[in-house]
């Protein structure tokens, strides 16, 4: 089956998946998480791409990220993917390539799903048995997002709207986010996440998905959508 063309919405934020080749080891080591992280801000300062969160697993990274141009996340991924696997290949001594293809996205419905996709993505290695708590993963957005973190691994991301009105100042804004943790990620919006970032359909309701409709110029759901079976999507 034909895959469907991506959205290009510049100043429509996006939940983007990539991962390695047969779900292979793309992070080995603390200095490849390092240089994934420098390629990676390089590439989106130059090519527009405002980053809100991260999550980085030992196979597959996760973004919610906003495009400001149509070609934003394209370039962005097309120059880390290059420079990753030049430096992976040497590192490592191999040879070949390290993704699964081309990196998977969805368009996001920010009012709706913004908050919550934060919370999905950073809770990813919790939900992996990694760490009992999202604050004990270095490789996530979750430490500055929730406790107002500095430093190289933070200090590159940009605030969407939707969090910046959980509070006056940043204080108020890391206690609202640490509290939207407190409530398990409701499963119908579990699904959903999963569902339309596999399938690249919009993460929204019905007069989002008609409205992305118009601006991408395709369809923006399943003819017949509808909430996922139990057991389907437990892929993210």
């Amino acid at each position: 089956m034909a895959r469907l063309p991506r959205y290009i919405i510049p100043g429509k934020p996006q939940h983007i998946i990539q991962r390695g080749n047969n779900r292979q080891t793309i992070f080995a080591a603390e200095a490849d998480y390092q240089f994934f992280r420098d390629a990676l801000v390089e590439a989106a300062v130059k090519h527009g791409l405002a980053i809100h969160a991260y999550v980085w697993m030992t196979n597959h990274i996760h973004l919610l990220a906003t495009p400001g141009f149509d070609d934003s996340i394209g370039k962005t991924f097309q120059s880390v993917g290059r420079r990753y696997v030049r430096y992976f290949n040497y590192s490592y001594k191999r040879s070949g390539t390290l993704w699964e293809g081309r990196y998977r996205a969805t368009v996001v419905d920010s009012e709706q799903y913004l908050l919550t996709l934060m919370r999905y993505i950073e809770l990813n290695p919790v939900r992996a048995g990694m760490v009992a708590a999202p604050q004990d993963y270095p490789w996530s957005s979750y430490r500055r997002n929730a406790l107002g973190e500095s430093g190289p691994n933070a200090d590159w991301l940009s605030s969407h709207a939707e969090y910046s009105r959980l509070g006056r100042d940043d204080t108020d804004r890391q206690e609202a986010y640490r509290a939207l943790f407190a409530t398990a990620i409701d499963w119908s919006d579990l699904m959903a996440i999963r569902d339309c970032t596999h399938k690249g359909w919009a993460l929204g309701g019905e007069r989002f998905r008609a409205e992305i409709e118009a601006l991408g110029q395709r369809r923006a759901s399943s003819k017949g959508v509808g909430r996922p079976r139990k057991g389907e999507g437990n892929r993210f």
